[in-house]
């Protein structure tokens, strides 16, 4: 996986930089993506899309914002230097990590969301938010995969509006002076309202009390498995542009 920084969009900008980068990557990076041997291709994009919708957990004033995420499979992560060139060639702060994928839930295993029904390469509906997280220090590794994969995800599942789950667990960075990440989170939402809202976002169906305790019981499992100082959440628009085993 690689991620890539940007500099803070300012409000008049509308996402116009966001936007920019977006073509870039599906027009002109995905392609090269897939001529040096690619074997799927995601594309996670800070674009106008979704530049509109505050992110839960908002990236602190003076450091650079996560502006997009691509995701590459590969026969051997260590044959990847023209993969490499091709990020690189963006021009952008970029850092590649090697990662174990669990795509614990997908469009239409929830009732938040149909099967997917777009082609590779469309815009996925909704609005995905992506998390980069940490072990909190002094935590084992183990007890730490245990909490987040084992309390973690079937809690947050039942308690908030998910049409599709990724985690990432990082096995390690791949690049010089990556940025310390030991997971990589994906959650795709029905629509920016349901990032926006909280009675949304914790299916709390406009009870007060539903609310305070859904988001009560969130924050006591998260703060379990998670180092929240070092939490950075970033809304993005989707492009599944090449699914191994689509046609």
């Amino acid at each position: 996986m690689y991620l890539l920084w940007g500099a803070a969009q300012p409000a008049e900008d509308g996402g116009a930089a966001g936007d920019r980068l977006r073509a870039v990557l599906l027009e002109t990076s995905a392609p090269s993506l897939a001529e040096v041997g690619a074997l799927g291709i995601g594309v996670n994009v800070h674009d106008s899309a979704a530049a509109a919708v505050p992110s839960p957990v908002p990236t602190p004033p003076g450091e650079a914002p996560l502006a997009a995420e691509v995701s590459v499979w590969v026969d051997s992560y260590d044959r990847r230097a023209p993969v490499d060139d091709v990020i690189g060639g963006l021009g952008l702060p970029w850092a590649a990590y090697l990662v174990v994928e669990s795509l614990y839930e997908d469009y239409g295993t929830t009732r938040h969301a149909p099967p997917r029904d777009w082609p590779d390469g469309t815009r996925s509906p909704g609005v995905l938010t992506v998390s980069l997280i940490h072990r909190p220090a002094g935590l084992d590794e183990r007890t730490w995969i245990e909490r987040w994969h084992g309390t973690q995800s079937p809690l947050s599942g039942a308690l908030q509006p998910r049409c599709r789950y990724v985690r990432n667990e990082v096995v390690r960075s791949l690049t010089p002076d990556a940025p310390d990440v030991d997971g990589i989170v994906e959650e795709a939402w029905p629509t920016a309202a349901h990032v926006a809202d909280p009675m949304l976002f914790f299916n709390a169906g406009g009870d007060a009390a539903v609310l305070k305790a859904n988001v009560a019981a969130m924050l006591e499992s998260v703060a379990a498995c998670l180092d929240l100082e070092l939490l950075r959440n970033v809304t993005m628009s989707e492009y599944l542009v090449r699914t191994i085993g689509r046609p």
